[in-house]
C-alpha cells in the first residue's frame, strides 16, 4: 500500500472515532450529565439556573450535527487521500 493511502484510511478511521467522542460522549452525555446536575441543585435548594439548563438541552438537541461536522473535519480530507 501507498504511503497516501495508509495515511487516507488512518485519517477516516480517526474522524469517525472524533465524531463520536464528540457527538455522543461530549455533547449527549455531557449534556444529560448536565442536566442531572442542575436537577440536584435544584433538590439541594441550590436555586434554577435558567442558563444551564439551556445549554445543555442545546447541546443535547445539536449533538449529532456536532459529531457530524467534527466527523467530516478528518474524513473528507482522509477520502482525497485514497
Amino acid at each position: 500500500m501507498k504511503r497516501n493511502t495508509i495515511l487516507g484510511i488512518s485519517m477516516i478511521v480517526l474522524g469517525v472515532v472524533l465524531g463520536l467522542y464528540v457527538g455522543v460522549w461530549m455533547m449527549f452525555i455531557g449534556g444529560i450529565v448536565g442536566l442531572v446536575n442542575s436537577v440536584v441543585g435544584i433538590i439541594h435548594g441550590n436555586g434554577v439556573d435558567g442558563l444551564t439548563i439551556g445549554v445543555n438541552i442545546i447541546k443535547i438537541m445539536f449533538a449529532g450535527l456536532a459529531g457530524y461536522v467534527s466527523a467530516l473535519v478528518l474524513v473528507i480530507p482522509g477520502w482525497s487521500k485514497l
